[in-house]
């Protein structure tokens, strides 16, 4: 006897789909299960997430009072248990597992990670870095981040709603004038509170080597051959972008700055990579500095802060280089071809206190400022195209 219809196509169905990709998987790694299974923890965490924001619209008055403090950390709650949920599920699925190597916890630190505000500035290469940056301030740190992220991540419905609910900057260029973001992301630092965490990434967009050339021209075209001979010796990362991460600092005297460092998920730069290579038991190995407030040379000159933040990337890269996972090879760079352009970074040129009048952003390919979530996007593409065949 069969079972009702309903039952057949809301149980049976999911799950012949489930054993078919199974049987496709390589064998030994069931590619196609693990994906198949995170994409449905991916569904089911999401659904329930917008039932819970549509919970908070609604005893909120209709989100009369949706920014009062008491509903912005009830939003905080949602979104550590959204990624509680994830990162649980990336672990059951790929075994994935995260080893952070942090400052040792003296009384001066541990009193630091409790009374200041913080800046963090996170290298971005492969899908999900910014999902685990997120979950640790989160979950780990008890940290409430703000995140400077790409507008086009609003196409997804949880982050569109979390997003806009709580205090982020997303960046879209063709829209509005660029120094908008620059006066937001000011405001975003100088409404830090002592749990506050603003995430950057300097770099504007994961890696690949395209952009690599085209970062390193855009130095050249500026009139800065020191910082691009020196971008040249960093294989593993794209020049920073210092406008927004300069002006964070000027608007919050009292923060320090943490620089986050991470191997394991670099060779994943396309949606193919995603599917064929994405890492199965394998350690994402982290590393944090923390730059104590008045160890930053804020009343230095601009080039001179420029330097700062060069340095420290380029200390960056040579952990990246020295903790790359068993196998994996530095990067290599294709000669530059000609055709390549790119057009100068105005903001290596200004001085302090112009920032709110310029925008740390230079347009080019590079995809901005980009965030958390923009992995999960990336891991269910390849779902659609396998039940498309």
């Amino acid at each position: 006897m069969l079972p009702p219809r309903l039952i057949r196509r809301l149980v049976l169905a999911p799950l012949a789909l489930v054993f078919g990709l199974a049987v496709r998987s390589r064998p030994g790694r069931m590619r196609s299960l693990r994906l198949t299974c995170f994409a449905l923890i991916w569904f089911v965490a999401e659904t329930a997430a917008l039932f819970m924001l549509l919970g908070l619209w609604i005893v909120s008055g209709f989100g009369g009072r949706l920014r009062t403090e008491p509903y912005q950390s009830r939003h905080y709650a949602v979104i550590k248990w959204f990624l509680d949920v994830m990162y649980d599920g990336a672990a059951r699925t790929y075994g994935l597992r995260v080893e952070v190597d942090e400052p040792e916890l003296t009384p001066e630190e541990r009193l630091a990670r409790l009374a200041r505000p913080i800046i963090v500035l996170s290298r971005h290469a492969g899908p999900g870095d910014s999902f685990l940056l997120i979950h640790e301030l989160l979950s780990v740190y008890g940290r409430r981040p703000r995140v400077v992220m790409k507008s086009a991540l609003q196409l997804d419905p949880s982050v569109d709603v979390l997003g806009n609910r709580l205090p982020n900057v997303f960046i879209q260029h063709s829209k509005i004038g660029e120094s908008l973001f620059t006066e937001q992301i000011e405001r975003l630092a100088a409404g830090l509170d002592a749990s506050g965490a603003l995430v950057i990434f300097p770099e504007g967009g994961n890696w690949t080597p395209g952009r690599w050339r085209r970062g390193i021209r855009r130095l050249e075209h500026a009139g800065r051959p020191d910082l691009a001979a020196q971008a040249r010796q960093m294989p593993n990362l794209l020049p920073p972008r210092p406008g927004g991460t300069l002006a964070a600092i000027e608007a919050r005297p009292d923060a320090d700055v943490i620089f986050v460092a991470h191997s394991g998920l670099d060779s994943i730069v396309s949606v193919r990579d995603v599917w064929r290579n994405f890492p199965i038991d394998q350690v994402i190995k982290a590393r944090w500095w923390r730059v104590p407030h008045d160890q930053i040379p804020r009343d230095a000159p601009h080039d001179d802060q420029v330097q700062w933040l060069y340095d420290w990337w380029q200390r960056i890269d040579s952990w990246i280089s020295e903790n790359r996972p068993d196998g994996a090879a530095v990067p290599e760079v294709a000669p530059e071809p000609e055709s390549d352009s790119a057009e100068p970074v105005a903001e290596l040129t200004r001085t302090p206190g112009d920032y709110s009048q310029h925008s740390p952003f230079a347009r080019s390919s590079s995809p901005g400022y980009s965030a958390s979530f923009a992995s999960r996007a990336a891991i269910i593409r390849p779902v659609s195209a396998l039940v498309r065949r």
